[in-house]
């Protein structure tokens, strides 16, 4: 429990002060600009998360395979694991940036905009994928550190990082009245510090097995389907879900431009939630990854269970506080008591819930740590997807509030930890019948 949790809070400051990119643009804006821009800075958020979290989720492959290869002290095959890893992120991040630049307006039409918002969601949006090489580059090579057990440089370099995002931020707001424009400037800005920060870190790696040397970047396809095996079902899983909140941002933005604003406030909240139980899914991942490359299967449900515990009580004391303390949260986004009312209405809903989120988060993570990552994604996407694109299309029209469109939330959390539980049994049940040599090929 104790390395657990020394291993997860580095992580989760990390995840927290990522979200504080965002979350400095949504309060500068919010303050200093109005609900227009507000909203314009949120409708752009789980657009973004769908077109970047397929390569997010990939870099989890990243973060398995070199843990387990760190843990067998297979040292070639971590370092080939390094050297595809960022050469695959440098190209995503490119390809990336191209697509959300190109398809920024026709995606945010297609998700019912207002026209009063479109025009700066969609300069915030293409300057903020300007930046999306440095993103994609800097989340494989953190997950690279976290494999070796090291999660407290990143932390490190997310610091310094985001305090020049929100020095950036207030700079050219407040004194160049840049808006929209000005906060995802800062945002780019900041993650190319990060990116340049961890490969400094990677490249001075002295005699270390993972060391980046920038003459041996190459694909190598064994290991680059190794990292997919695990990764493309965990990135698809997210970019699904993260589809379905689209769809409820699409359904948000039927209520208008302060329910989006209190939307953006209160979405924001839950992803810091969501930093904290996130970060107690990866140490299980890179744990049970870890133990099962040195063959040690007998930790195995000590360390699923400790995360269990870990995983009720942090998001319940933290979702307990953002609940009682909801209002007060939103009004450091927005002092236009409209848009805290909207977000109240969600937040009264997800909060004191976000424990379930964090079950259903940490199951499939154990899993992945095993080596079985495609039957976890298809039963989250049947029970989160599924619930939601139900509650959307068939109940919604019928109850036309936030507080019931939002009930869908932790209504699919259920069913989704239900499904994965059953799944969980079944593959522990295969891997404590693994013999120890197919385990680092698994």
């Amino acid at each position: 429990m104790d390395k657990l949790i020394s291993f997860s809070v580095p992580l989760m400051l990390t995840g927290i002060l990522q979200l504080l990119f965002n979350a400095v643009d949504i309060i500068i804006v919010g303050r200093f600009t109005g609900s227009t821009a507000l909203a314009a800075v949120g409708s752009t958020t789980a657009l973004i998360n769908m077109l970047i979290n397929l390569f997010i989720g990939i870099s989890i492959g990243t973060n398995v395979l070199a843990a387990r290869y760190f843990a067998a002290k297979m040292n070639k095959e971590l370092n080939g694991t390094v050297h595809t890893s960022v050469l695959f992120a440098i190209i995503v991040g490119v390809v990336m940036g191209i697509v959300g630049i190109v398809l920024a307006r026709p995606a945010l039409q297609i998700m019912d905009t207002p026209d009063d918002v479109i025009d700066q969601s969609i300069l915030y949006m293409r300057i903020y994928f300007c930046g999306m090489p440095f993103f994609m580059v800097y989340n494989f090579c953190a997950a690279i550190l976290r494999a070796i057990g090291d999660t407290k440089r990143p932390l490190l370099f997310l610091t310094f990082a985001g305090a020049v995002n929100a020095l950036l931020n207030y700079i050219l707001v407040k004194f160049f009245s840049m808006g929209v424009a000005g906060v995802a400037i800062a945002t780019v800005t900041s993650q190319f510090i990060s990116c340049i920060l961890v490969i400094i870190c990677l490249t001075h790696a002295n005699d270390a097995p993972y060391k980046l040397e920038f003459k041996k970047l190459r694909i190598q396809w064994r290991y680059l389907r190794d990292i997919f095996k695990v990764g493309i079902p965990a990135g698809l899983q997210s970019t699904v879900i993260n589809f379905s909140n689209a769809l409820l941002q699409s359904s948000v933005n039927s209520f208008g431009a302060n329910a989006m604003a209190g939307y953006t406030a209160a979405n924001n909240v839950l992803g810091f939630l969501y930093a904290t139980v996130n970060s107690i899914t990866q140490a299980c991942m890179s744990f049970m990854s870890q133990n099962l490359g040195a063959g040690k299967k007998d930790r195995l449900d000590k360390i699923l269970r400790d995360c269990v515990i870990l995983q009720i009580v942090v998001p319940l004391v933290l979702g307990g506080l953002a609940f009682f303390f909801s209002r007060q949260v939103l009004s450091i986004y927005t002092k236009n008591p409209v848009d805290i009312d909207y977000g109240w209405q969600i937040m009264s809903i997800t909060t004191f819930t976000y424990f379930l989120c964090g079950m259903m988060d940490l199951i499939p993570g154990a899993m992945r740590g095993l080596g079985h990552s495609t039957v976890p994604m298809i039963l989250s996407i049947i029970g989160t997807v599924g619930t939601r694109i139900v509650w959307i299309f068939g109940f919604f029209p019928h109850h036309h509030t936030l507080r019931f469109l939002f009930i869908s939330y932790p209504g699919s959390w259920i069913l989704t930890i239900t499904l994965q539980v059953i799944c969980f049994y079944f593959v522990r049940r295969k891997v404590m019948g693994t013999p120890k040599r197919t385990l680092t090929h698994d």
